[in-house]
């Protein structure tokens, strides 16, 4: 004999909304970065953070499992149960540290000296009895080599750095000596005599030959900063 329709689906529905119930009050929100760049020799540092509806007890236990790009079986790489248990075998032996705490909820790891065999997927679990239900989030490694572009980056930032204030001060040089030229040009366009204090005062020059001794006088010329005024 079949029970009515909305008799038959009222049980399901309560038994389905008490199990939700239940799972929303034992359980674990794990959060990860969903990527990490990471360069050949500098530390990477892998965050995963977790939210419990229960209160933080000594049996907590935090698992980073890793899987490689490859594919294959996955390996624990860390456990932390009240004190950080790092792997003793494998190619992480001695590169992962713990760094986070677990009272403000934080379960990250760093991995020390990452390698282009490195690239794969970490996973990050934890697990706060009475929680019995959670997320188990995953963090995918990229491991690079530092970029030419890069290097040639912070060249040119040096470069840049050391050569930009000798530019300014040249092209400074450069613009007071092309004025002092027109001035002297505008002189002698003019018809400018100076007085005979002026002649007095100047020095006896012996006559240059050759484009060096022109070049010479024209210089000295120019980087007179004393402007003589025009009559």
């Amino acid at each position: 004999m079949r029970l009515p329709g909305a008799v038959g689906c009222l049980l399901p529905r309560g038994v389905l909304l008490l199990l939700l119930g239940v799972c929303k009050a034992l359980s674990l929100e794990i959060k990860a970065n969903p990527k990490v760049i990471a360069v050949v020799g500098e530390q990477a540092l892998l965050k995963c953070s977790f939210k419990s509806s229960s209160p933080i007890i000594e049996s907590l236990v935090v698992y980073w499992t890793y899987r490689p790009l490859a594919g294959g079986p996955m390996e624990t790489v860390f456990h932390y149960q009240s004190v950080p248990y790092p792997t003793t075998v494998g190619k992480f032996k001695d590169r992962i540290s713990w760094v986070g705490n677990v009272a403000s909820g934080d379960a990250s790891i760093a991995l020390q000296s990452p390698e282009l065999s490195d690239n794969g997927t970490f996973f990050c679990n934890v697990k706060n009895p009475p929680d019995v239900y959670h997320n188990i989030p995953q963090t995918v490694l990229e491991v690079t080599e530092r970029g030419l572009s890069f290097q040639l980056t912070s060249a040119a930032l040096l470069s840049l750095s050391v050569f930009l204030p000798s530019t300014i001060v040249v092209v400074l040089l450069l613009v007071r000596m092309g004025r002092k030229f027109r001035v002297l040009k505008e002189k002698r366009k003019g018809g400018y005599k100076k007085s005979s204090i002026e002649v007095s005062d100047e020095p006896e020059q012996t006559e240059s030959t050759g484009c060096s001794g022109k070049l010479r006088a024209w210089c000295l010329n120019c980087v007179d900063t004393d402007e003589e005024d025009l009559y």
